[in-house]
């Protein structure tokens, strides 16, 4: 080994070892969207593999971040491939192999779109963004920390993401806004803000502007972006662990700690359970509401066999097979609001909410 050569080993090692702390956090990322997804660990191999590619490019205290936004496109690009895979089953050639040499440019154009995305932020919101998600600190002490609330804090990094994948999207098509109107219109559609939307009359607006009308796609189909609501598919007992801890991810980061917390997950818990012993399968949805108050909305549907007499189905000791019951009341006590909306035969659909309490 030459001199050279024995200078750079220790700055590989040293590289590789700093992606590799990545793992734990691109695997949390990975397995809210994903859960148990076969493919989970090698999406987090594949971004460990283009953030190493790409980090001599990377401005120092950038490295997660930009694990963070290739992770989400990595699984926002396999959603693709598997929704190209199933409509063109049918064909004898499979469109979804490109060949290496596409695959390379089209995977060299995606990190530079990212590094320039993430230049376009400012410090500010680089800095919270690492801090909340990377760091894992709950919006409430990132509030302390900067005389905000919670409720603000999770208002602006939602603007943040939203922001980024705007200008993602713009980097990645190499186009700049013709007109004023249309980074307000697309930022609009990125975070999902109807009233804003209406305020700009966005539908309008695409139909007479070409370049926002093609944006606006990759904006609007975004579910495998979106930070504020976790969906879980319940059918067994795994799936009651993968929601509780679902729900004590997006609870930490909306800046519940401690005994509310604990209640939060129970309840999630209990709901789960529930659709698994009486209705075999069914959906827990989880929500962080960031609007005038801060919390967690949670939405347990199934389509099993129904309660007949909800009243009765509330009360404490009182359990059913014809229906849901068990667990029930104690959720009710666990939650600040709950409600229950069922039909004999149509299932049930269990909606419960918990606010942060605000400090004095």
């Amino acid at each position: 080994m030459t001199q050279a050569q024995a200078h750079d080993e220790p700055e590989r090692v040293d590289e590789a070892a700093r992606v590799a702390d990545l793992i734990p956090m691109l695997r949390r990322i990975v397995g809210a969207r994903i859960g148990a997804h076969p493919a989970a660990e090698d999406i987090v191999q594949e971004t460990l593999v283009r953030v190493l590619d790409a980090e001599e490019r990377i401005e120092p205290g950038m490295l997660e971040p930009y694990a963070i936004t290739t992770v989400r496109n990595v699984i926002a690009t396999m959603w693709r491939q598997d929704d190209r895979d199933a409509r063109n089953q049918h064909r004898l050639h499979d469109p979804s192999e490109p060949e290496d040499a596409e695959h390379r440019v089209v995977a060299t154009e995606e990190q530079s779109a990212i590094s320039e995305a993430l230049g376009r932020l400012s410090d500010r919101e680089r800095q919270i963004l690492l801090a909340h998600e990377v760091s894992g600190q709950p919006t409430q002490t990132l509030a302390d920390e900067t005389g905000s609330t919670a409720g603000a804090v999770a208002a602006q990094l939602k603007r943040t993401r939203a922001r980024l994948r705007v200008e993602y999207v713009l980097a990645l098509e190499g186009v700049e806004p013709p007109t004023d109107r249309c980074r307000p219109v697309l930022l609009a559609l990125s975070s999902a803000d109807r009233r804003r939307q209406r305020e700009l009359d966005a539908p309008r607006h695409l139909l007479d502007c070409q370049v926002c009308a093609r944006l606006s796609e990759p904006l609007l189909s975004r579910g495998p972006l979106r930070q504020d609501e976790i969906h879980v598919a319940i059918s067994a007992d795994p799936d009651i662990v993968a929601a509780r801890q679902a729900a004590r991810e997006l609870a930490v980061r909306a800046g519940f700690v401690g005994t509310d917390l604990t209640m939060l997950a129970t309840a999630v818990s209990e709901v789960a359970r529930n659709i698994v012993r009486f209705a075999s399968s069914g959906e827990v949805s989880i929500e962080l509401l960031d609007g005038p108050r801060s919390g967690i909305r949670v939405v347990a549907r199934d389509s099993g066999p129904g309660i007949r007499d909800v009243d009765r189905a509330l009360e404490d000791g009182f359990s059913t097979y014809n229906g849901l019951g068990l667990g029930l009341p104690g959720s009710r006590r666990l939650m600040d609001e709950f409600s229950i909306e069922s039909q004999p035969g149509t299932g049930t659909t269990v909606t419960m909410t918990k606010w942060i309490e605000k400090k004095d």
